[in-house]
């Protein structure tokens, strides 16, 4: 188990050990020019990558974490954060949007997330499904901040989340889990690996349910309180079939469905999903990277008032559509050069139909209908040039984006139309590009330096979905403009000692057009366009592995402000919402290899404010969590696994002291097969 701290990695570990290890996401195979190929793999991480200062999660954590969920194994990563400090059992689906930096809360994805390449976010909220994912899937995480360039760098404003499937030297032919934990919860997992001619196939599937906790507070239960149930399933499909030598094509299919139940009877949640993608990898002298993806997306959501406690609002059906695809090339110019030049496209399609209700009669008010299309179309180029000790890398991208067939339609409980507006389409083209150097001064010290520009769309949500956290009503927005990123970061790596490694960065960031929720009268609130948040900061990573013991932890500082005017006037100088100085993690582990395993994580997060007019305070939060895994034959394990060890209160909302809580003391005990 590690976290390997920072992309300059080439200076603490060979690029073709990690390869065989861990097939991290960007650099599977090894370093540029070696001859290891990894089937199911991505195309090798480009010489310049590190001078853009990453952390690298691999498998090994991945598949040891004590809450055996994705989300919280990011919180490694710090500067990591989702909207709400709630995991994906206990939080609103539409609400698990994740940033870096401390850029501003904001329930869309300010951080592009891609797995095997390909973007996960919710065509329509831009959120992330992270019940549909499970560490055993996975071959690692590489976490980027900082703007991006290259494929589908459209978006990248807060960073880039790359995570890599598992290939055929992580996967077992078959492997099974079962798991009991606190509160009647239930996890299984299972999947089979087998060889299919050249290459191979995995099936995988998981389900888990649970009777969940009391998110209120006990003073504040009422007899409509309920439980955070939740219950969820996904599937998976992927195949590698390589063609020659040199080229193979990977195929995957999946779905999942989940739902919850949150804070109030009856408040329940649905979400649920079907992806489909097909990528091509070339690893000759032209190196090529093609894929395709279609994803079908749907939510609803039944809002409880939290003074009759009668249904209010029911987010009925919210279909969305994503399609999209890149092709990339990677020519031959020179031992000392690596060029990608490219193309990607995203087209995200989706509508929404709610009905809201009256607390008093209990009948329809109002029937709505809304919705609308976004597009980005970007050509990319990319060049890596080595010179000795020194490496030079800059990238630019010209992105044409579009905002289209908006539109919001009202009609009384009797069917008549009392609203109906359609919004005038918008395009444009956006520049961006970043550039860095990487200069290794010997094989234990390497610094670098790297400055970069970005830009993300507003989503369907934020343009044209209303939504009520009760009693807060937040309005759409349909004249929201791109958010743009300027920043620049500066550091240097260290390996002073064998299995030492240590990284410090420094950063400048500023988001020019941040969207945030704006406070425009009482209860109400309004997506707007403020002028900017500023965010500059230090982010600390070290890791010490010696034998058997392991030592990995990261710590953030991060000083943001907001700069506002006009409607956001009230705003200017005041911290951004959901937005921590201070956030940590530490894990320590101890284990003999594969007969048994021990560690605890610690993380902190400091406290933050729930709403932009800072009147409202989430605590900050000391949790620890342990896991204790203990081989009883050649291959069924016993785990014991505990989140939230000291029962740490956990504050996830506080709305004028009406507040939520995270994940209280729980256990799990369970085995696993493989």
């Amino acid at each position: 188990m590690r976290i390997l701290a920072s992309l300059s990695l080439p200076l603490m570990l060979p690029m073709s050990a990690m390869a065989a290890a861990t097939s991290p996401p960007a650099s599977p195979d090894a370093g540029v020019g070696d001859t290891i190929v990894v089937l199911g793999a991505s195309l090798p991480l480009p010489p310049g990558a590190p001078a853009y200062g990453s952390s690298v999660i691999d498998r090994a954590r991945l598949t040891d974490e004590a809450s055996d969920r994705v989300e919280n194994v990011l919180k490694d990563v710090a500067g990591f954060q989702q909207f709400r400090r709630s995991d994906s059992r206990s939080a609103n689906p539409s609400a698990q949007g994740v940033t870096l930096r401390s850029l501003g809360g904001n329930a869309s994805s300010r951080a592009l997330v891609l797995l095997d390449g390909v973007p996960l976010a919710d065509p329509f909220f831009g959120s992330i499904p992270f019940t549909a994912l499970s560490g055993d899937r996975l071959s690692g995480i590489r976490v980027t901040r900082g703007g991006g360039s290259g494929a589908f760098g459209a978006g990248a404003v807060a960073g880039t989340i790359e995570l890599a499937s598992a290939t055929r030297i992580d996967l077992p032919h078959a492997a099974a889990s079962v798991f009991h934990g606190s509160e009647g919860a239930v996890s299984v997992a299972g999947s089979v690996s087998p060889d299919l001619g050249g290459g191979y196939a995995t099936l995988s599937g998981r389900f888990e349910r649970g009777d969940g906790f009391f998110t209120t507070p006990a003073s504040q239960r009422v007899p409509a309180s309920a439980r955070a149930r939740y219950r969820d399933w996904s599937v998976n499909l992927r195949t590698v079939a390589p063609i020659d030598a040199q080229t193979e094509v990977q195929v995957r299919g999946s779905a999942y469905d989940d739902a919850r139940t949150l804070r109030f009877q009856g408040a329940d949640s649905t979400s649920e999903g079907q992806d489909a993608s097909i990528r091509l990898l070339h690893r000759g002298a032209w190196q090529i990277d093609a894929l395709a993806y279609v994803q079908a997306r749907n939510f609803t959501n039944r809002v409880i008032s939290s003074t009759s406690y009668r249904l209010t609002l029911d987010q009925r059906n919210t279909p969305s559509t994503g399609i999209g695809g890149k092709v990339e090339v990677r020519p031959p110019v020179g031992p000392d050069h690596v060029l990608r030049i490219g193309i990607d496209t995203r087209i995200a399609d989706g509508q929404l139909f709610e009905d809201a209700y009256s607390t008093d009669s209990g009948l329809v008010t109002a029937r709505r209908n809304a919705g609308g299309r976004t597009r980005t179309t970007g050509l990319f180029a990319e060049d890596d040039w080595t010179i000795g000790r020194l490496v030079l890398t800059a990238g630019v991208r010209g992105d044409r984006w579009a905002i289209s067939n908006g539109f919001f339609q009202e009609r009384n409980a009797g069917g008549v139309p009392t609203i109906d507006r359609h919004y005038p389409d918008r395009d444009g083209v956006q520049a961006t590009g970043r550039a860095g150097a990487l200069f290794r001064a010997s094989g234990a010290v390497a610094f670098r330096l790297a400055g970069y520009t970005g830009f993300r769309l507003p989503t369907l949500n934020e343009l044209y979905r209303p939504f009520v956290v009760f009693p807060v009503t937040t309005r759409a927005n349909d004249a929201l403009g791109l958010e743009k990123l300027r920043g620049f970061e500066g550091g240097f790596d260290l390996a002073p000692a064998a299995g030492v490694r240590i990284g410090i960065t420094a950063f400048y960031n500023r988001l020019d057009h941040a969207i945030a929720n704006v406070t425009i009268a009482t209860n109400i609130r309004q997506r707007q366009n403020v002028d900017a948040i500023v965010a500059r900061g230090i982010e600390v990573t070290a890791g010490v592995t010696r034998g058997g013991l392991s030592f990995d932890a990261s710590y953030a500082f991060s000083d943001s402000v907001v700069h506002g005017s006009g409607l956001a006037a009230a705003l200017d100088g005041l911290v951004p919402a959901q937005s921590p100085r201070h956030a940590g993690s530490a894990t320590i582990g101890w284990t003999s290899g594969h007969n048994w395993l021990v560690l605890g994580t610690v993380r902190y997060v400091g406290k933050q404010f729930e709403d932009d007019l800072q009147t409202s305070v989430l605590p900050d939060a000391l949790t620890l969590d342990a896991l204790a895994r203990v081989r009883i034959t050649r291959h069924i394990a016993l785990v014991v696994r505990s989140e939230n060890l000291l029962g740490e209160m956990v504050v996830t909302r506080n709305q004028a002291g009406s507040t939520d809580l995270g994940t209280p003391r729980t256990l799990w005990v369970g085995f696993r097969l493989n």
